[in-house]
Parts: structure tokens; sequence; C-alpha cells
């Protein structure tokens, strides 16, 4: 322990997590401050961390570094890359502890997870018919609005889901 300590002389009060450089405890205190001098002159949300800004002004600059060696696609970080990838490798890491279905992505098993739940947290404003995804809400207030954004291009006939 005491080898620890010489080795991570800079303690913090909140936490107790110690760290070589003093440096590193001071970027480590914005976590418990809640702290962000880091500000994106173009849209003004700040940051705790500059690493954060330089990823955030991505989004301004419209760069996406990460590219995917199937398909060309472009993409603005590498999460997304790995998630996308599954598009090709068919991987599905995210099951069900209930049913037993696995899906690629986490959010499409938190949306399956209100079947066994139950949960609807999405309300039409007009009816107040609620339901368990955005995507059906969208799907049900076209019926309010006669919105039909899918054209066949063989019949002419329009659609409001695709």
């Amino acid at each position: 322990e005491q080898l620890q300590d010489e080795e991570k002389p800079h303690k913090c009060s909140e936490c107790g997590k110690s760290f070589k450089r003093r440096s590193h405890l001071i970027e480590h205190r914005r976590i418990h401050s809640g702290e962000k001098p880091y500000e994106c002159p173009q849209c003004g949300k700040s940051f705790s961390w500059n690493s954060q800004l330089i990823l955030h002004q991505r989004s301004h600059t419209g760069e996406r570094p990460f590219v995917c060696q199937h398909c060309g696609k472009s993409l603005n970080w590498k999460s997304d890359l790995t998630e996308h990838l599954r598009v090709h490798t068919g991987e599905r890491p995210y099951v069900c502890q209930q049913c037993g279905k696995s899906f690629s992505w986490k959010s499409h098993l938190t949306e399956h997870l209100r079947v066994h739940t139950g949960e609807k947290p999405y309300e039409c404003e007009v009816c107040k018919k609620r339901f368990q995804s955005s995507s059906t809400l969208l799907v049900h207030r076209r019926s309010h609005t006669g919105e039909r954004p899918y054209h066949c291009s063989e019949c002419g006939k329009t659609f409001k889901e695709n």
C-alpha cells in the first residue's frame, strides 16, 4: 500500500482515487465538481475535457474518419463503426434474459424489453394513445395528418409505412 501511495501521491479527497500526476487529479476532480472549462466556439456547448471538445467538433465539421472496409460508409465515431460492422458480421451481442432473443444494437434490446414489461413511454399528443417505440408513434401520427410519404414507383400508390 505504501508503495502505491508513493507511485500515485495525488489523492482525490472526494472518492479516494490516486494519481501519479497532479494535473490528472485536477482533471479528475471535474467529475465531482461538474466544471466544464472547454467550450465549443461554434455552439457554446461545454465539456470537462479537451478531448471531448475535439470529438464534439466533428459534429460541426462533418469529419467522418472511421470508414467501413466492407461498404465504404464513413462514420464520426469508432463506437459507431463497431456497431455498424454488425450489419456485415451478423453479430447480435445483446440478449434478452427473458426470452433469449438477441439484437445487434442495445437500443433494440431496450425497445424489445417493453414487450415483456408492457411499458409504453411514447404518447400521441392528439389522441393520447401510447406506444412502445418512437417509430410506431411516428407511423400512428400519420393517421391524424394523412401523410403518406412512401410512394410505389410501379403502381403510383402511396403508403404510411415503408
